[in-house]
This record gives C-alpha cells, sequence and structure tokens, in this order.
C-alpha cells in the first residue's frame, strides 16, 4: 500500500473521497448551463458539499445555488425536484452524495 501511495500521490482527504449519504441520481444534464436535475431523496442546502459519482464522473463541489422550478431556493426538503449548478460535466444515472461537514 505504501509504494502505491507514494507512486500515485496520498490522494485527496477522506471526506472528500467518502461516498456520504446518497441523496439522488441525475436525471439530467443541461450542458449550456451546467446544471443537473434530480429528485432530492434527502434535505439539501446551499453550502452543503455534494459528491457526484458515476462510470466517468467522480467530483465533489460546495451547492452554491439551488433552484425548484426555476426559483431560487436555500434549502429543498426530501422529493424535490431540484436543480444545481455544477462545475463539471455529469451524465444521467450519476449518482448525488451529500459529504458530511
Amino acid at each position: 500500500m505504501g509504494f502505491l501511495r507514494r507512486l500515485f500521490g496520498a490522494g485527496k482527504s477522506s471526506a472528500d473521497t467518502g461516498p456520504g449519504q446518497e441523496i439522488g441520481r441525475v436525471e439530467d444534464y443541461f450542458a449550456k448551463v451546467g446544471v443537473i436535475a434530480f429528485r432530492a431523496g434527502r434535505a439539501i442546502e446551499v453550502g452543503d458539499r455534494i459528491r457526484v459519482e458515476g462510470h466517468t464522473t467522480g467530483f465533489s463541489q460546495k451547492v452554491k445555488s439551488i433552484q425548484i422550478d426555476h426559483e431560487a431556493v436555500e434549502r429543498a426538503r426530501r422529493g424535490a425536484s431540484i436543480g444545481i449548478k455544477v462545475g463539471k460535466r455529469c451524465r444521467r444515472g450519476d449518482r448525488v452524495y451529500k459529504i458530511a461537514s
């Protein structure tokens, strides 16, 4: 393990690499505006950290904005269909996790 760690680097902190709680799956990705749409399985707020994981996707970021029916909101309840602006490309079916702060 030490050899691989030295060869490939120590990696990210456990907060960035740990999957956390799954809050949904990407239902749609809007490339022009960089927004993912999904149904929230748990409550989520602006300022929370999320991680998006898929076959070719894997990144984490802080939630800067949430929209419900084209209206900006500070938090979304479980079951709401929401849109979140993301910094990287995502694909339908990618899993969205909420990372514990």
